[in-house]
C-alpha cells in the first residue's frame, strides 16, 4: 500500500477521476493523463472513482459496476500506474474490502455522521477521507474527526464539497476551510461537487461547470492544501455527475493556474 499521508504531507495535492466506474477503459484513460499533467506540475495525485454511487436521486439511476467488478478495475490502475487510489464506502462491512485496494477510503457527504461507517474505515489503517455533509457547519465536523481519533487513529483528511442554500443548490463558505484546519487535518476543497445542483434536474442532478474554475481559484488562494475534481473526457455523456464534472481536455490549463496560485505563500 501507499502511505498517502506520507506522501502528500505539507504538500499541495489532487484527488480526481471520473465520478463512477463506467468503464475500465475510461478510467484508465483518465489516469494516465492526469498522471502525466501532475508529474509535470509536481502535483501528488490520488485517482478517485467509485464502484457503486448509492445516493444517486433515482432508482434507475447508473450506480457503477459494484464492489467486485469496481475494486478489480482500480487494482488494475493502480498496478498499471502506480498511482495511490480512493474510493467511497457506504456501509460498515465495505471497508476491509475496500481497504486491500484502496490507500484512501472516502466518508460520502451524507454519511460523515455515520459512526460505525467512520470506526470501521479508522480500523483498517488507511487513510480516511470525510467529505463534509451539505448539512453541516464546519465546526460540527470536529465530531466525526474525533470520532476516528477515539481509535487512536490521525490519519484523517476533511473535504468541503459546498452547503444546502435553499432547494436544489448549493453554495461555498470559503471560511469552513479556515476553521477546518484549526482540526489539525489536511483540508481539501471539491471543486466539481460545490458547483453541483442536487435534483436539479429532477431526476438527476445538475451543475454548473463553468464555475468551477473560480471556486478552485479562490479555495487554493483560502489556504486548502488539496483539491477535489471529478474530471471526465466527455462530461456531457458521463454516466455520473456529468453537468459539475470538468473535461479532461481542459484539466492541464485549470491545474497549470491553480499550481501556480499554490506556489505563492499562503500564511493565513
Amino acid at each position: 500500500m501507499i502511505d498517502c499521508a506520507e506522501l502528500v504531507a505539507d504538500r499541495p495535492f489532487l484527488i480526481a477521476g471520473p465520478c463512477v466506474l463506467e468503464s475500465l477503459d475510461v478510467a484508465m484513460t483518465v489516469a494516465v493523463e492526469l498522471q502525466a499533467i501532475c508529474a509535470e506540475l509536481g502535483l501528488p495525485l490520488v485517482f478517485k472513482s467509485s464502484y457503486d454511487k448509492a445516493n444517486r436521486t433515482a432508482g434507475g439511476s447508473f450506480r457503477g459496476p459494484g464492489l467486485d467488478t469496481g475494486l478489480d478495475w482500480l487494482a488494475q490502475i493502480k498496478s498499471r500506474t502506480g498511482l495511490p487510489i480512493i474510493t467511497d464506502i457506504h456501509e460498515p462491512r465495505q471497508a476491509s474490502l475496500a481497504a486491500e485496494v484502496a490507500d484512501v477510503l472516502q466518508i460520502p457527504a451524507f454519511l460523515c455522521r455515520q459512526t460505525d461507517l467512520l470506526l470501521a474505515a479508522a480500523r483498517t489503517e488507511r487513510v480516511v477521507n470525510i467529505k463534509k455533509g451539505q448539512f453541516m457547519a464546519p465546526w460540527d465536523m470536529r465530531g466525526p474527526v474525533e470520532k476516528i481519533r477515539s481509535e487512536g487513529f490521525t490519519r484523517i483528511w476533511l473535504t468541503e464539497r459546498g452547503s444546502m442554500f435553499g432547494y436544489n443548490n448549493l453554495v461555498v463558505d470559503f471560511r469552513s476551510l479556515v476553521i477546518m484546519k484549526q482540526f489539525g487535518c489536511p483540508v481539501i476543497f471539491d471543486a466539481t461537487h460545490s458547483v453541483q445542483l442536487p435534483g436539479g434536474q429532477g431526476t438527476s442532478s445538475g451543475g454548473q461547470r463553468e464555475f468551477v474554475p473560480p471556486l478552485a481559484r479562490a479555495a487554493v488562494a483560502s489556504g486548502c492544501q488539496g483539491l477535489f475534481m471529478e474530471i471526465h473526457p466527455d462530461p456531457d455523456k458521463a454516466l455520473c455527475d456529468g453537468p459539475n464534472s470538468w473535461p479532461l481536455a481542459k484539466a492541464r490549463t485549470l491545474l497549470s493556474e491553480l499550481a501556480a496560485i499554490w506556489s505563492v505563500p499562503n500564511e493565513c
